[in-house]
């Protein structure tokens, strides 16, 4: 595998164990660093290069690439031509530099929404890491200019919340998530609601639809690439535990259960699990399922929805072919297809990590299946976007190239929080005031930390350009967290402008399949790749022949 538990080369450091994408299985909230995804979201592009310029050299040591992932695909190059130049720039070598390449990107099918790299959050629904840190997430989302998803259960875990009738009257975590982003957003990106079983059964189309309209895009779950049950939460609170329960929602164990609540009382249980259902236990064919799709999706357009979204799961082969067909007969605007490897923050384990399909197969496969429906339908295919355990540039380029052209943005979860936490830790302890609102972990700066400066000014290497975007006086609502998100997709932008140029692919709309090349003969045998020796092999026979 690519990725030890340091890199010298960078100066990095992995807390836990390296997963695919290069983070620790466990990330932290408050982890003293110093990954690569957490040292970016300091010092940004800087990261990109070797540390101690000047004094060394460095050399790559990624020289094997073991089993079928994403790291066993690498990145073309060439040494002449240029492909997908902005409008106004010439071939002449001066306007062929990397920091032209146009990284923005679009999705939609009869509304185009843009996106000003091609990034989007996972959903961050109810667990207590996204309600904590949602003013990072989302704000750094805004500036950025990427969609950012609500996850299911928010209004439905909100003891806030009013429920009548079936109908939800009234969410305040859920209108603050919505407020949060809208405040920053300037035309680029846009705020997702996703739903499960419980947020259709609260009404939560309808009280999106009537209170925000088209300010909103609805999202429909079939699931994740995590787990392959509904999403969880775990409550340490006897009293919220009974609250859920009579939410509706499936609490384990029993909080009700005298036996229960005596264990509780005497220390032996400490918290309960909060499970949302499975979807779909009521149709029994595909034909079924079909319908009943066909049928929520016309009631979300009589709502007023106009964009629309599909979140689907590791599943099997079937389950991905009928998320492709059907996002794509109901003219859908984006289906995110979620690999097994993908992080969560409450999965059981073991689950993790034994089901479903690995993110580079499920990318694949869903790369065959749309190219194979665009063969055999007049309709444009749905636009993807691929996730599961994505984390840096060279991987986000792998995976636009490898669903291309059907694939439009990759969907980070726990990279893109990470610095949500750091800048939150940061601010937790230059603004002390602002400990408890923020949920800073640290009482002092780490040296992780400190070598960098005492000031936001002189830590993060984005501050300023958020200051120019916002405005100083704006810059005292800005959560660090976000500073520290902005500085962490400015290091992704600018390595994948780098990658794209060397590629000689200056939008996004010119990568294709064959600018990657798969590094051992499985992983071309599964992906459709070709072999790094084969790939234009024939052409550079004929130089020679010629």
């Amino acid at each position: 595998m690519r990725f030890a538990k340091s890199n010298d080369v960078l100066g990095t450091t992995n807390r836990g164990n390296p997963a695919e994408s290069g983070l620790c299985t466990l990330c932290r909230a408050d982890c003293q660093g110093k990954c690569e995804t957490w040292l970016s979201s300091l010092v940004g592009r800087k990261l990109l290069y070797p540390r101690d310029f000047g004094t060394v050299t460095a050399g790559a040591n990624n020289t094997t690439h073991i089993g079928v992932n994403y790291n066993a695909l690498r990145i073309q190059g060439y040494a002449y031509g240029v492909h997908g130049l902005p409008q106004g720039l010439s071939t002449d070598p001066d306007d062929c530099i990397f920091p032209n390449v146009d990284l923005t990107a679009e999705f939609g099918a009869k509304i185009k929404t843009k996106s000003r790299i091609p990034l989007m959050t996972g959903a961050l629904g109810s667990t207590f890491v996204a309600a904590k840190y949602w003013d990072s997430f989302a704000i750094g989302g805004a500036l950025v200019g990427i969609p950012v998803v609500i996850g299911e259960n928010v209004v439905g875990v909100d003891r806030e919340s009013v429920i009548e009738g079936g109908r939800v009257r009234k969410s305040p975590e859920l209108e603050r998530r919505i407020a949060s982003y809208l405040r920053y957003y300037d035309g680029y990106g846009a705020i997702i609601v996703q739903m499960n079983v419980e947020d259709t059964r609260n009404g939560v189309a309808e009280y999106v639809a009537e209170k925000y309209g088209d300010k909103c895009m609805i999202e429909l779950k079939w699931g994740q690439g995590a787990k392959d049950i509904g999403g969880e939460i775990q409550v340490t609170s006897l009293d919220y535990a009974l609250f859920l329960k009579k939410r509706g929602y499936v609490v384990d164990p029993d909080p009700e259960a005298p036996e229960v609540q005596a264990a509780f009382k005497s220390g032996a249980i400490r918290s309960f699990a909060r499970h949302s259902r499975l979807g779909a236990t009521n149709l029994s064919r595909v034909d079924l399922v079909r319908e009943d799709f066909m049928k929520t999706i016309d009631y979300l357009r009589s709502l007023g929805f106009q964009r629309i979204s599909l979140k689907t799961g590791a599943y099997g082969m079937e389950e991905l072919a009928m998320a492709i067909k059907f996002a794509t007969d109901a003219e859908l605007d984006l289906l995110t297809i979620d690999g097994a490897g993908g992080g969560t923050g409450m999965s059981p384990w073991n689950m993790m990590q034994s089901w479903g399909v690995p993110s580079i197969l499920l990318h694949a496969k869903a790369y065959e299946y749309a190219k194979l429906l665009a063969s055999r339908t007049r309709k444009k295919v749905v636009d993807m976007a691929f996730a599961g355990g994505i984390a840096l540039e060279d991987a986000i380029f792998k995976a636009l190239a490898l669903g291309a052209p059907f694939t439009k943005l990759v969907c980070m979860g726990r990279a893109i929080m990470i610095p949500g936490f750091l800048g939150s830790n940061i601010e937790g302890v230059l603004r002390p005031e602002n400990k408890d609102r923020v949920n800073g972990n640290w009482s002092e700066l780490p040296k992780t930390v400190s070598q960098y400066g005492t000031k936001a000014e002189e830590i993060f290497a984005n501050y300023y350009d958020v200051e120019k975007k916002v405005g100083k006086d704006e810059m005292k609502h800005i959560p660090y967290g976000a500073i520290a998100m902005y500085t962490l997709a400015d290091k992704l932008a600018c390595g994948l402008q780098q990658l794209m140029a060397g590629a000689r692919k200056f939008s996004l709309s010119q990568i294709s399949r064959s600018d990657i090349f798969a590094a051992n003969r499985e992983t071309a045998r599964e992906t459709g790749i070709t072999f790094i020796t084969e790939a234009n092999d024939e052409s550079a026979k004929k130089i020679l022949c010629s």
